[in-house]
C-alpha cells in the first residue's frame, strides 16, 4: 500500500463505501506566525478544513511534555489511544492524515498510527494546499440543527496503540546505527553543519551521520517526488534497501517525513524521536560540526 494519497484519490475514497478517517495535523514549527501571534492549529482548522475532518493536536496528543527527552517525546500512549478513538480511528478504518502543506505534521502522525499497529494510514501528498474540494468551517457546523451535528460526528473507534518492536532509536541506538549503517540528518544543511543553530543549545550533528535534508524530499509544491527518484537520492548516501537506516531532526517531528518518504522509496527506516533537542541535553554526548560526518 502506497504511504501517500493525491487529493483526486482521496477524494474518490471519500465517496466509497469505505471512506477513509481524516486527521487535521496543522501545526507549525515556529511557535508564532507571520502577524506575531502563536500559530494556532484549532483555530486554522475552525476556520476551514475537508469535511468530515477532526483535528488532532500535535503538541498535546502526538508527544508528550518537553524535557531531557526531547522537545516532542513520544505521547503517552493511553493520551494518543484516546485521541485516536475520538477522531473515529478503528483498527479495521482506513485513515489519511493531511496538514497545512509542509508535510511534517501529517507524517508524525502517520508514524505513530504505524508504529503502533495501524495497518492502513496514509498522507495527503502536497497537504491541505492541493485539495481543490469543499471546505467546511466550524461555525457553519454549528449553525446546523443538533441532531444532525450529531450525525455527522465520528462515531468513537476501537484503535488501541500496540507498539512495534525496532522502529524507534534511543541516543545510543542512533549513535550505534550511524557507525553500522545509515544515520541521516533532515535538517537544514547549516544546522547540520553547525553554522546555525535557532533552537538547540549546540550546533552540529551527531557523529556520523549523514545530511539529508527533508526539504529535498519534495517539489515546488510541496508533493513528493517520484519513488525512483527518493531511491536514487538515498541510495546516493548509501540508505538501501536491506541497510539499517535511521533518521533524526531538531525533535522528531521533519524526521518523521523523511521515514515516509523512504517508505515512499521503498526503503524501511528507523526514528530517533528524541533527535538533535534530546541528543544536545546531555553535554556529554559528541558532537561534530562542518560538511565531514566526522
Amino acid at each position: 500500500m502506497n504511504a501517500i494519497i493525491s487529493a483526486s484519490e482521496l477524494a474518490d475514497a471519500l465517496r466509497s463505501e469505505r471512506p477513509p478517517v481524516l486527521l487535521d495535523v496543522r501545526w507549525q514549527l515556529s511557535t508564532a506566525a507571520a502577524s506575531g501571534q502563536p500559530f494556532d492549529g484549532r483555530a486554522a482548522y475552525a476556520s476551514g478544513h475537508i469535511p468530515g475532518a477532526v483535528f488532532v493536536d500535535l503538541d498535546r496528543e502526538l508527544a508528550s511534555t518537553p524535557g531531557p527527552r526531547g522537545r516532542h517525546p513520544l505521547p503517552d500512549l493511553v493520551v494518543f489511544g484516546a485521541a485516536m478513538r475520538r477522531a473515529g480511528v478503528s483498527a479495521g478504518t482506513p485513515v489519511v492524515a493531511y496538514d497545512g502543506g509542509i508535510g511534517w505534521a501529517a507524517a508524525r502522525a502517520w508514524w505513530l498510527l504505524r508504529w503502533t499497529g495501524h495497518p492502513d494510514v496514509r498522507v495527503l501528498d502536497g497537504g491541505l494546499p492541493a485539495w481543490d474540494g469543499p471546505l467546511e468551517a466550524e461555525a457553519e457546523a454549528e449553525a446546523e440543527a443538533e441532531a444532525e451535528a450529531e450525525a455527522s460526528a465520528p462515531a468513537e473507534g476501537d484503535f488501541v496503540p500496540k507498539p512495534a518492536e525496532g522502529a524507534v532509536l534511543d541516543a545510543d541506538g542512533a549513535a550505534a546505527l550511524a557507525r553500522s549503517g545509515v544515520l541521516l540528518d533532515a535538517r537544514a544543511g547549516e544546522r547540520y553543519r553547525g553554522e546555525v543553530e535557532p533552537i538547540d543549545p549546540v550546533g552540529g550533528h551527531i557523529p556520523g551521520a549523514l545530511s539529508a535534508p527533508t526539504s529535498d524530499n519534495v517539489d515546488a509544491d510541496g508533493r513528493f517526488r517520484p519513488a525512483a527518484e527518493l531511491r536514487a537520492r538515498f541510495g546516493e548516501l548509501g540508505a538501501t534497501r536491506g541497510v539499517p537506516v535511521g533518521v533524526y531532526c531538531g525533535s522528531g517531528v521533519s524526521a518523521a517525513h523523511e521515514v515516509l518518504a523512504l517508505e515512499v522509496a521503498g526503503i524501511p527506516a528507523a526514528l530517533y524521536v528524541g533527535s538533535w533537542s534530546e541528543w544536545t541535553s546531555d553535554p556529554a554526548r559528541p558532537v561534530a560540526v562542518g560538511p565531514d560526518p566526522q
